[in-house]
Formats: structure tokens, C-alpha cells, sequence
């Protein structure tokens, strides 16, 4: 379901962030990380199209990233490491 990956996460992070320290700042972490993702497949995008497609090559990495990222975000909570996302823009501190 469409914007799933993006709600599950928040709703988690908003409504158990009182109850679990540890878990505000990965919330925090987790929901820079997904807006971060927003803005830079829209200006993927708008790239795309400027170049006639030539652009999508942002996409490639990109994505690999979106898949990456959360994996090692999850092992390193799992140890109970607090894990910035490397590219992640600072939304929420």
C-alpha cells in the first residue's frame, strides 16, 4: 500500500515515543531519513525529466540507499545504537 513505509513508521514513532525513550530518537532518526527521501526523489524526478530521462541514474543509487539504509538503521538498534542515516537532512533534533 502506497505511503505505508511512510505512516507505519510515524504512527509507531508518535504514538510510543512517551513510553520508550530509546525510541524517540530513532523515530526522530527514521522519520529525518523519509522526508530527507521525499525531497531527494522529487528533485530526482524534476531532474528526470529537465534531462529526458538521462536523470534516472539518481534513482538507481537512490534506492539502494532507501533498502540499505533501514537495514543498517535496524541492526544497530537492535545493539542499541542510535544510528544517524548518513545524507539525512535534520528535521527533527
Amino acid at each position: 500500500m502506497p505511503g505505508l513505509g511512510f505512516a507505519g513508521p510515524l504512527l509507531i514513532w508518535l504514538l510510543l515515543k512517551d513510553r520508550l525513550p530509546e525510541l524517540d530518537a530513532h523515530g526522530k532518526i527514521v522519520t529525518n531519513w523519509m522526508i530527507s527521501f521525499l525531497i531527494y526523489s522529487v528533485v530526482g524526478f524534476v531532474i528526470t525529466v529537465i534531462t529526458c530521462g538521462i536523470g534516472a541514474v539518481v534513482f538507481i543509487p537512490l534506492l539502494l540507499l532507501s533498502i540499505i539504509f533501514p537495514i543498517i538503521g535496524a541492526i544497530r538498534a537492535n545493539e542499541g545504537v542510535v544510528w544517524k542515516y548518513p545524507m539525512s537532512i535534520p528535521f527533527f533534533q
